[in-house]
């Protein structure tokens, strides 16, 4: 082929448009091989084979960006990398899509006339329950043996006889499910959650299990919006809790504060009232450490701490206008992996993005994680969690 293509020839030879042939010539990958006499743009055969790459590579997901800087730039090995990591992309998003069905099923199933506001939020809290169900997952695949996180969160709370308890967001309910035979005598719960969510599971499993209850203990569980006032009307019949857990909802709340206000007016005089702390995740400041240690220089890694620790001022400033006392309660929690290829994979989930830090320096990062594990048998890596126990 030693005649020179139109930009509509090589178009039409990669089956893309004109148009799309210019974008790519503006981002940069793909330079015309020479100009007409008329000043018209002319390929050759090693253009046309640049093109028919980046459409390949299109249709498999990469961004014109990373086609750009990752891939028509990099060698050989870079090319791996970034197709692992592309593969790894399109592994989570076909998780997502797998757990978006299974919301609008779900949502379906609902019995009652439903409107558009209603479908969008019981998608998005099933969504959310899932995704936070993953991370249960995750959490009991690697936590320390012998320790169990809902227990511990449940001891915090230091629950007395006779409570009156508010759970916000209540959802699968593992507070309760683990700690069942240990609620206080006469403990009162009321859970709230919305249609569609975990907390219709959590039902069965009281009907099913609450002969085992200790004595005078009910848990009613309430299906009701948190953002709408149909829920705290009912809430504010009981009013004077001695407890509000709000542990696992404020990320999902277009209005925390608004949730945050209205519990400071429900809570007794002597409640405690529970929520996250926000603080920095704790896998950024063990990935900081690492790279640190190492010698790599990742900026991105220190953005997102300073950006994570300003919203957790805010956060605990709106806090503190509800509330008199704020107190910061820290709870134990470790991690332990015995696969370095795994803790790099929870690296890149951390930071996305960073395709081109991954491809530099993946192999090296692999090694440092391995060598700790072949020194040690395992590498701990501290989850403490903290939350906030405000009082009135």
């Amino acid at each position: 082929m030693d005649k020179k293509m139109t930009s509509g020839e090589i178009a039409k030879k990669a089956g893309v448009s004109q148009k799309a042939v210019r974008l790519y010539d503006e981002k940069g990958l793909l330079k015309p091989t020479d100009y007409s006499e008329g000043n018209y743009r002319l390929y050759d055969k090693a253009a046309l084979q640049v093109l028919e790459k980046i459409v390949a590579l299109k249709q498999i997901g990469f961004s014109l960006e990373e086609i750009r800087d990752n891939i028509l730039a990099g060698d050989a090995k870079d090319i791996k990398e970034a197709l692992e990591l592309q593969k790894k992309s399109m592994e989570e998003k076909r998780y997502r899509i797998d757990m978006t069905i299974d919301a609008i099923s779900r949502t379906q199933a609902q019995e009652g006339d439903l409107d558009w506001d209603d479908v969008a939020g019981i998608v998005q809290s099933v969504t959310l329950d899932q995704e936070a169900d993953r991370g249960h997952w995750i959490a009991l695949q690697h936590t320390v043996p012998g320790q169990d996180w809902y227990v511990t969160v449940f001891k915090s709370m230091n629950f007395k006889k006779d409570e009156k308890v508010l759970d916000l967001g209540c959802g699968y309910s593992k507070i309760w499910r683990n700690n069942w035979k240990d609620i206080p005598e006469g403990t009162k719960i009321f859970g709230y959650d919305i249609p569609g969510s975990w907390a219709e599971d959590f039902a069965e499993f009281v009907k099913e299990n609450g002969i085992d209850l200790p004595a005078g203990v009910s848990i009613d569980l309430i299906f009701e919006d948190l953002e709408k006032d149909a829920a705290w009307e009912k809430i504010e019949k009981e009013k004077d809790y001695t407890s509000i857990i709000a542990h696992y909802i404020d990320d999902e709340l277009k209005d925390t504060e608004a949730l945050v206000e209205k519990a400071s007016k429900v809570l007794a005089k002597d409640g405690i009232f529970s929520i996250n702390g926000r603080s920095v995740p704790r896998w950024y400041l063990f990935f900081e450490a690492a790279m640190k240690e190492l010698g790599i220089d990742a900026p991105f890694i220190e953005e997102k701490i300073t950006e994570k620790e300003g919203e957790r001022d805010d956060f605990r400033a709106m806090v503190g206008k509800y509330f008199g006392k704020v107190e910061e309660v820290t709870l134990p929690s470790s991690f332990r992996y015995d696969d370095a290829k795994e803790l790099v994979d929870r690296m890149k989930e951390c930071f996305p993005g960073q395709e081109k830090f991954f491809c530099k320096y993946q192999e090296k990062i692999k090694a440092y994680f391995a060598e700790k594990i072949s020194k040690d048998g395992e590498v701990i890596v501290c989850m403490d969690g903290t939350f906030l126990h405000c009082s009135l």
